[in-house]
This record gives C-alpha cells, sequence and structure tokens, in this order.
C-alpha cells in the first residue's frame, strides 16, 4: 500500500474517510506561486471493476514546447468502496506509486479531479497535494457542488464557482467555443495560480491540457488491456534527460515492467 506521509492510515471505513476529510482540510494551503512551473505531472486513474483494479498514470511535462518527459504507471487492487466524493481513497494510493516512480520530479500536479470544489472542501486534488507537499491543482470535467455562469467563449475566459457563498473554483474555457473545465485549489496554490498553471499546460487545441489528457489516455490503455500480469506493474516508462519524447499513443501502449504496485494486497474525487 501507498505511503501516506504517515498523516494518515488507508484502511478506513466510508464514515472514518469522511471524518478524515473533515480534520485534513484544515491542513491545506492556499498561496499564490511566486513563479508559474517549467514542469507540471498530470495525474489520472482508470479502474477494472471486474477485477477490481485502479491503475494509475503520472505524465510530466515541460511547459515551454509542452514536451513530454517523462510519465510512470501504477496498479493496486481496490479496497475501498465507491462513495461519491471518496474518490480519493480508490485512486490516491496507486496514484503515489506511480507519482514515486517518475524520474524526474514535477514541481506541480494537475489532477483530474476536485480540490476545494468539493462538499468537504477536501477532493482528490487537496488530498494528494497535502501527502506530497506539491503545488497541486484540480481539474475536472464535470461540477461536484456550487454554481457558475458561463464564461465567454475565448480560451482563458473564466467565471468563479461558487458554493454556499463561497468561492471554490472557476469555470474555465481551455478552448475556445468548447465546454469549459473546472479549476481549484489543491494545495499550495491560490486559485488565480491554479487558472494560470492550466493554461500554461494546455495547447488550446483540447479541452485537458496536456499532462492531464496524457494521464487519461494512459491510465484507459492500462485498464482496457485485461491483462493482469502485464499491466499490474509498475514502472517509468520513459526516462529523458532533456529530450522529448513522443506522447502516448492509442495504437501502441506502452511497455511495462518491474516490480507490482502492490505485492501482497491488495482505493467522486
Amino acid at each position: 500500500m501507498a505511503d501516506s506521509g504517515g498523516l494518515h492510515r488507508w484502511d478506513l471505513s466510508p464514515s472514518e474517510a469522511i471524518a478524515l476529510q473533515k480534520e485534513l482540510a484544515g491542513r491545506v494551503v492556499i498561496r499564490p506561486l511566486k513563479r508559474l512551473p517549467a514542469m507540471a505531472a498530470g495525474c489520472d486513474a482508470a479502474f477494472d471493476t471486474l477485477k477490481k483494479r485502479a491503475f494509475a498514470a503520472a505524465t510530466v511535462y515541460r511547459a515551454k514546447g509542452l514536451e513530454l518527459v517523462d510519465r510512470a504507471a501504477a496498479a493496486a487492487e481496490l479496497t475501498f468502496p465507491y462513495v461519491p466524493g471518496l474518490l480519493s481513497f480508490r485512486e490516491a494510493p496507486a496514484l503515489i506509486e506511480a507519482i514515486g516512480r517518475l524520474a524526474v520530479r514535477p514541481r506541480c500536479l494537475i489532477v483530474d479531479g476536485h480540490g476545494l470544489a468539493h462538499p468537504r472542501r477536501f477532493g482528490i486534488a487537496c488530498h494528494l497535494g497535502l501527502l506530497l507537499n506539491l503545488p497541486t491543482v484540480g481539474l475536472a470535467k464535470s461540477v461536484l457542488v456550487g454554481k457558475y455562469e458561463q464564461p465567454a467563449e475565448e480560451r482563458g475566459a473564466w467565471t468563479p464557482l461558487v458554493d454556499r457563498g463561497e468561492i471554490v473554483g472557476a469555470a474555465l474555457r481551455v478552448r475556445s467555443g468548447v465546454k469549459p473545465v473546472f479549476v481549484s485549489v489543491g494545495h499550495l496554490v491560490d486559485l488565480e495560480s491554479a487558472i494560470a498553471i492550466v493554461l500554461r499546460f494546455s495547447s488550446g487545441r483540447y479541452r485537458l491540457p496536456e499532462p492531464v489528457r496524457a494521464a487519461d489516455q494512459l491510465s484507459r490503455q492500462l485498464a482496457r488491456s485485461g491483462d493482469v500480469n502485464a499491466t499490474t506493474q509498475v514502472t517509468t516508462v520513459v526516462r529523458t534527460r532533456g529530450r522529448a519524447v513522443k506522447p502516448p499513443s492509442h495504437r501502441r501502449p506502452p511497455v511495462v515492467r518491474g516490480e507490482t504496485a502492490d505485492r501482497s494486497r491488495a482505493n467522486d474525487r
């Protein structure tokens, strides 16, 4: 099981997990970044519900040229039930394994899921940011809590996402004329910094920023493969030193080799 940095154990009941979220929410730090990161990792996970496995991917991109410089994958047994608002307890162990196997340490995480835009102000982006002590941004494709006005159609336009009178995120147009995504603070950033990071790592050709888009592709490839022996293993599948590599392809799954993410045991955003 992935290390939680001594903050908590993972074998919790849903009621214990909710209580933990309420406790840890007070530790989230909201502050502007002094400078935007040169590299960021996108994080996402997919599931094989029949085999009860979570497949996580982390992909590191350089802002300059939006070049992929590293990626890693991990898998872990699903031991926590699906409960809306508690998805981090299903995904985080595998995601932490994947991030820990990157050869290039990212300066920032962009997590497919919510941060403060969560009923208890502690979505998966807050959870991962706190556990890893990294600036973290939540980026979701749908709203979990709050209401918003549609932003203007051009790229970069945004409007506040408001829940119970509090601004918890932003509806951000990453690609002109395409549905907005929902950005929120995870940890060690403020909302304006979070929006700037998402735009910095977006080409404008897609709805999602490149690191999250690549992590989504890789995690889905692993979950679709259906070969547990081949895909429950963990490795850094690309390791470069200042050299760009091609993004993951839908046609040729990545080579994954190494040790299993969890040998003996076998977790809404």
